[in-house]
């Protein structure tokens, strides 16, 4: 790939082993403690219910403060790096002999894992039939509150301003009072990126402290987003306690055929798809699962790709041994456009369900246009709650009623655990498969002994750098 790829893989080669750590201190076991002690505490705030006056009683209030504090700490750390991230790996193209060779496959099996999970998700609606097992009469009809639209995802490309934000206001109608909300458009960050990446590509030397700066500025925010993702058990413990208190577990019951459906899939893609693939590409399925799992694990609880992004980049990297110039380019774009969960599986089964729901019989060309979108389309989900944009765009592409949303909305976060898993789990396979099949991959990283933690070598690289200081100065 690069002349850097060797000395990365010497690097890793004669680093010192890590000490192995007591099981209690594996990322992987914290979180796991922490999602069983959230399912027990948010039992315990729901079953304790409601103050006199019908405010959340305190145990629900401090879950959802942890849970919500959390993910806005995630949030506020992703504009950055996927900015740092893009601009550096792109800027590190002049040492990559096949660049173009690497995103034009990194695409095709973007697009073929797509394609198999959009293909699963129309077996299973047609065969378990979730929208003809529903008794009209128990769900309502409603409109959804952001609609996706080809249009709308071409011009949202055209960045608004430097860092892609957005700014959203919404008045009360019962005091009148206006609030307003800042939010980023991950897409048009990409963009931006992007373009500066290759403007300092093709600077070439001129633009050689603007790279360093870059460089440097991304090992910060790195290293910040590592501490942010330490504490991740305790934000655990607060999002799966909070979506207790707040969803429940009963209204599965009116849906109950349609989150089966979707579980299944779900279960499908990630436990048989995803090991096949790796089974045919030579590569251990136990390894891939135990690398990933805590990218997933946080996914499962935060429900966000992009809050997940700084963790599957991570574990991309050191546990799965993906080289960094290229994780820093695959996984940021992957996070936005690879989500065979929400793009794929589900707008697939949730178009069905609604057709059926609404007695409607789908054509052939339907189900392809179904198949079509899901490829195609994913990308229009970034930056957004991209289950219920990409479910729109594809009941609008059909012609089918975009009322069947709010069918299906009452259960969404539920689903949306399963789906964002999902998502992840993907967006850290396929940089990993184009990494095999490009001779690229670190065999010796994917093949090692997992500690639990995806940070087990920082303290080896500190310790790296501050051999490497005094040398420097000498």
């Amino acid at each position: 790939m690069s002349s850097a790829t060797p000395a990365r893989g010497a690097a890793t080669a004669t680093r010192a082993p890590q000490p192995k750590k007591p099981f209690y201190r594996s990322f992987g076991f914290q979180i796991t403690v922490a999602l069983i002690a959230g399912l027990l505490l948010g039992l315990l705030a729901r079953q304790l219910g409601d103050d006199a006056e019908g405010n959340p009683n305190g145990l629900a209030a401090t879950l959802s403060t942890i849970g919500s504090g959390y993910v806005t700490l995630l949030r506020t750390a992703v504009v950055p790096l996927i900015f740092l991230a893009i601009v550096a790996s792109i800027t590190q193209l002049r040492n990559v002999t096949n660049a173009a060779r690497l995103a034009g496959q990194t695409l095709l099996w973007f697009g073929i894992t797509a394609l198999i999970a959009v293909t699963i998700g129309i077996v299973l609606g047609v065969t378990i039939q979730p929208g003809a097992r529903v008794d009209a009469g128990e769900l309502a009809e409603g409109a959804p509150s952001s609609v996706g639209s080809w249009w709308a995802f071409l011009t949202g490309l055209i960045p608004q301003n430097f860092l892609g934000l957005t700014v959203s206001t919404s008045v009360d109608p019962e005091t009148g009072v206006a609030s307003s909300n800042v939010g980023y458009n991950v897409l048009q960050i990409i963009v931006i990126s992007v373009a500066i990446g290759i403007a300092a590509l093709k600077l070439g030397k001129r633009a050689d402290a603007f790279v360093s700066f870059t460089e440097s500025a991304l090992k910060v925010v790195q290293r910040v987003l590592w501490w942010i993702i330490r504490i991740a058990p305790l934000g655990t413990l607060g999002l799966i306690g909070s979506a207790v208190v707040t969803y429940g577990w009963e209204k599965l019951t009116t849906l109950l055929w349609f989150a089966v459906a979707i579980y299944v899939g779900l279960a499908l893609v990630l436990f048989v798809v995803y090991p096949v693939l790796l089974r045919t590409h030579g590569l251990s399925i136990r390894q891939y699962f135990s690398g990933v799992w805590p990218a997933v694990q946080l996914a499962f609880v935060s429900r966000s790709s992009i809050g997940t992004l700084p963790l599957t980049q991570r574990v991309t990297e050191r546990n799965l041994g993906v080289p960094r110039e290229y994780a820093s380019f695959a996984v940021p774009f992957g996070a936005t456009t690879k989500m065979d969960g929400c793009a794929a599986i589900y707008p697939a089964i949730a178009a069905i369900f609604v057709a059926q729901f609404f007695g409607l019989e789908l054509t052939f060309v339907q189900y392809l246009l179904i198949v079509i979108v899901s490829v195609v389309g994913s990308a229009a989900t970034a930056g957004t709650t991209g289950a219920t944009v990409m479910l729109t765009l594809t009941l609008s592409t059909l012609g089918l009623p975009l009322e069947g949303v709010g069918l299906l909305l009452a259960i969404d976060p539920i689903l949306d655990m399963g789906r964002t898993a999902v998502n992840v789990a993907g967006q850290a396979l396929v940089p990993t498969i184009v990494a095999k099949r490009e001779g690229i991959l670190d065999r010796d990283l994917y093949d090692a002994e997992r500690s639990g933690d995806p940070f087990a070598d920082d303290s080896a690289d500190d310790r790296a750098d501050e051999v490497e200081a005094p040398a420097a100065r000498a």
